[in-house]
């Protein structure tokens, strides 16, 4: 797999690779995202701020994730075990057409070593707690939930990991 930092070209990509999350999702009864978020804007942002990085398996995008120092206000609901050295997953997500082939679980390794490898040793991120697929693949990766947030569409669990 390929992994590099998004840029303005990539955005359409990203586009129709969360329009098809959204649709797999909502097969399953996940109504996490939709035409109000993630939006187009949001990638742009990110690519302009460095954050967004890109997937590729042969020529197709598997997935796409942002990783910053930002964390909405809600993170501070959390009770957080790990000191002040971390970094936030946002909008990670694989393509459906990788899904249940370790894609998921491989770019969360690449992630973590990413993320350690720039100084910090914390993962935070926080995940809809009506999406049993993401909550698996976090939960079996040694992330720990750490309290609530509550947005637009329900609740998610504010979780993080010790690298």
């Amino acid at each position: 797999m390929n992994y590099r930092l998004g840029t303005m070209q990539d955005v359409d990509d990203i586009c129709q690779l969360v329009s098809d999350a959204i649709t797999e999702m909502e097969r399953h009864e996940i109504y996490q995202w939709d035409e109000i978020y993630p939006a187009r804007t949001d990638f742009e942002d990110d690519i302009k701020s460095g954050n967004l990085y890109v997937v590729h398996e042969g020529e197709d995008l598997a997935a796409f994730y942002v990783i910053s120092d930002e964390s909405d206000e809600q993170y501070n609901n959390a009770q957080w075990q790990f000191g002040d050295s971390y970094y936030v997953l946002h909008r990670f997500c694989v393509s459906p057409n990788m899904q249940n082939k370790g894609i998921g679980k491989k770019v969360l390794l690449h992630i973590e070593d990413q993320i350690k490898d720039m100084g910090y040793n914390v993962v935070r991120l926080d995940t809809f707690t009506e999406n049993p697929f993401a909550q698996r693949l976090y939960r079996h990766n040694g992330y720990e939930s750490r309290g609530y947030a509550d947005w637009r569409k329900g609740r998610f669990d504010l979780m993080e990991k010790a690298l």
